[in-house]
């Protein structure tokens, strides 16, 4: 959503008062949790919906399968 709104980072950490550190937790996925009020500042920011920016993976059948 950042590339198809022509912004970067540090553009939306100024505009939602998130951290850049945070916020590209946010985009590599590797966060465990997201508050509804960051999420929610982020897609009124990019005009988007959550859907947009989150992704279920099954993390519980990848940790449990066979070597």
């Amino acid at each position: 959503m950042l590339a198809k709104r022509k912004m970067r980072l540090n553009d939306l950490s100024a505009a939602v008062g998130v951290s850049v550190p945070n916020l590209s937790i946010l985009k590599t996925g590797k966060a465990k949790a997201i508050r509804f009020s960051t999420l929610e500042a982020i897609c009124q920011v990019l005009q988007c919906q959550p859907g947009d920016l989150l992704e279920y993976r099954d993390s519980v059948s990848s940790e449990c399968e066979p070597s």
